[in-house]
């Protein structure tokens, strides 16, 4: 079994252009778009939505690995989005990504070689894929072709 691990900010969500810790909560969702209080446009990247449905309806496993230090605000921008229920396993809290993984490696019994890890940042790239995780540098956000390429699903 394969799981599928995603940073948030700059990798599922840009928080206008900031990390979701940096914004100013409440959040408002406006026609199907999310703002902060300052009137940041807080947005998905195109194709998430598109991958999560496909690796749901594939029953593939994923899990979230954020080191923010607003936890809360993180889930409460997953439920306004309405992708929360697409993660088996949430690692939301500051911290050295290592502490995340072997968080998610001790409740989803998956071997660090059977991960698969998505974010933006390449400290947290090379100090994962040093655990033996498949680590995957984003630039720009997900895309599809990034994702369901390494699982054969393109």
């Amino acid at each position: 079994m394969t799981l599928l691990v995603f940073d948030l900010d700059f990798t599922l969500w840009d928080a206008g252009g900031t990390w979701c810790d940096h914004t100013r909560p409440p959040y408002r969702l406006h026609n199907g778009s999310v703002y902060d209080m300052d009137n940041s446009h807080i947005r998905l990247y195109p194709d998430v939505l598109q991958i999560l449905d496909e690796l749901h309806e594939r029953e593939i496993p994923l899990a979230i690995a954020s080191k923010t230090t607003a936890p809360d605000w993180a889930r409460e921008l997953l439920d306004l989005f309405n992708i929360r229920h697409y993660f088996h396993y949430e690692e939301i809290y500051p911290g050295n990504k290592t502490r995340h993984f072997n968080q998610l490696h001790s409740k989803s019994n998956v071997a660090f070689e059977d991960m698969i890890f998505f974010d933006d940042e390449y400290p947290n790239i090379r100090d994962v894929g040093a655990l033996g995780v498949n680590a995957v540098h984003v630039r720009n956000g997900i895309c599809k072709k990034m994702v369901l390429a390494p699982l054969g699903l393109l």
